[in-house]
């Protein structure tokens, strides 16, 4: 249907957004011949090269296939304001991210406390994405979804130093890092194929592109969810050249937009809390004050080393590594870059409180900024932080960016545990296994110090690791915005199906469970339910 036929089309489902969860809907839901579908996104063609070369993945951060957001100022961050990259193409951010699929732990869905989310009840979901390539210890994978899923096809040799430094240290190896304890360290699975990423767009929408009865747009913005006595009949959005449209869903209209968009739109369709609304110069509509609320990230610090022998992937772009990478879609340019993985606790026999990522580059500034030499990093992730923030509109209409505010380090809890893991992360450093690819401290970070200084140190220097949720959060209750059933409470025909819906954030990385949710979804909505 060319775009000036779509103003004013009616269509069975209104997709908003083309992540993973909305590539899943489109997908799942236009199986049946008999059902209309719309997808509708704001970025582009997923057409880039660097989308396909998975150690690229930084260079698509500030440019056209990213949402470039920023939050607001943080006081216990030294006053800085972040950058949040948000993938704005088809694949939304697992076209723009470092491919990791950790699903987390059975203690994190369990502990929703939701009916129909326990961990239980959400592992055939998972398993129904992934086709997962024979390694050991595979067992709770799926085999025979849509997303490609396999270890790396040229890790670094210093990547097997780590897990070997891990190890000495106490913290065992494990054979399925996506089981119902994912305590341990293991290489990283990664969502690739054939030494390319393989995207949401890759595995759910471009097999299934040339339905007739699936309609994919991109540029296309969506401003308002249209509303008629408590029911979401549409939605309006402006084209790539501004022109506003609008499109009518005769079932229902699913917010696919992730964390930050989806509350963002729901507040510019007048729904939400009404004081936030309000500022930003929309008249409420419906009352949900949990929209933009409960806000949780994974905050991350890193050890950063230099690396006395040239063989880490500072040299991924040499001459060399590139003709291997369009030879053989091998070496270094194959690499994710985030190569190896540890979840601990202070406590044995806990679930993890923090994660540590093995990258044999220094990563700094969002790996936008070129390393001055040979290095390594270890980042130390919290996994669950006590801290939580707010997305809020800052004015009527999409075109002006989100207030972010993550609320970074407002419990002093989750100081402590980034403070116990770069502990761990300085000892795996000085371990006999790494000592022959260790050199002296690389700039952020300074070496060993006293907490004082590594609270200077964390405060100045720590960043997102890129995975926002819960600001559309499933449950009961009056802060709840969704219900089981992922619905908009207290109106019809308005779903949300992306990581805003996640109560509380896995001990993991939130690829895995936005496309668990849409998998659940989708046979929500299929059923009636």
């Amino acid at each position: 249907m060319p775009a000036d036929d779509l103003d004013n089309a009616a269509f069975d489902y209104v997709i908003v957004g083309a992540g993973p969860a909305g590539c899943v809907l489109a997908n799942r839901l236009s199986a049946d011949p008999g059902t209309t579908v719309l997808l509708l996104e704001a970025g582009g063609p997923d057409n880039a090269r660097e989308i396909r070369i998975p150690a690229a993945f930084s260079k698509l951060f500030a440019t056209p296939y990213d949402w470039n957001y920023r939050t607001v100022k943080q006081p216990r961050l030294a006053d800085r304001e972040l950058f949040w990259p948000r993938g704005r193409t088809l694949g939304g951010s697992t076209s723009i991210n470092a491919q990791m699929w950790i699903r987390g732990c059975a203690a994190d869905y369990d502990g929703w406390g939701v009916e129909g989310w326990s961990y239980a009840d959400v592992l055939p979901y998972f398993q129904r994405v992934e086709r997962r390539v024979a390694a050991a210890g595979t067992g709770s994978y799926g085999t025979g979804g849509p997303l490609w899923i396999r270890e790396l096809r040229s890790p670094s040799p210093i990547t097997a130093a780590f897990l070997e430094a891990c190890v000495a240290e106490g913290i065992p190896a494990t054979a399925d890092l996506n089981g119902p304890d994912n305590s341990g360290c293991s290489p990283t699975p990664v969502t690739q194929h054939r030494g390319a990423r393989f995207s949401a767009a890759d595995a759910y929408l471009r097999p299934v592109r040339k339905r007739p009865n699936l309609t994919v747009r991109t540029g296309a913005t969506v401003d308002r969810v249209r509303l008629a006595q408590r029911r979401a009949v549409g939605v309006a959005y402006k084209d790539g050249h501004g022109v506003v449209r609008q499109v009518a869903a005769r079932r229902e209209v699913l917010l696919c937009a992730g964390a930050v968009n989806t509350p963002q739109l729901l507040q510019l369709s007048g729904i939400g809390d009404p004081a936030v609304v309000r500022a930003g110069g929309v008249e409420p509509v419906h009352e949900l004050p949990g929209v933009g609320a409960n806000l949780q990230d994974h905050l991350s610090t890193g050890v950063i080393v230099t690396c006395p022998r040239p063989i880490t992937m500072f040299a991924a772009e040499s001459l060399g590594s590139v003709a291997r990478y369009l030879l053989g879609r091998t070496g270094m340019l194959s690499s994710n870059v985030a190569e190896a993985v540890a979840f601990i606790a202070p406590d044995r026999g806990t679930p993890p409180e923090v994660e540590l990522i093995f990258a044999p580059v220094p990563f700094v500034e969002h790996g936008m900024v070129p390393p001055p030499g040979h290095g390594l990093t270890i980042g130390v992730v919290l996994l669950q932080p006590r801290s939580r923030g707010t997305v809020g509109i800052a004015g009527p209409t999409a075109a002006t960016p989100p207030v972010i505010e993550p609320g970074y380090l407002s419990d002093e809890a989750d100081l402590r545990r980034l403070i116990w893991g770069v502990r761990v992360a300085e000892r795996l450093a000085r371990s006999p296994a790494l000592a022959p690819f260790v050199g002296a401290p690389m700039a952020p970070y300074t070496g060993v110090l006293d907490d004082d200084g590594l609270t200077d140190l964390i405060r100045r220097n720590c960043e997102t690791l890129y995975h926002p949720v819960g600001t559309c959060r499933m449950g009961t209750g009056d802060d709840a915005v969704v219900d089981p059933s992922l619905r908009v409470r207290g109106l019809t025909g308005l779903r949300v199906v992306d990581a805003s819906v996640l109560p509380v954030i896995n001990r993991g990385h939130t690829m895995a469970p936005v496309y668990m949710v849409a998998e659940k979804a989708a046979e929500l909505i299929i059923s009636g339910r």
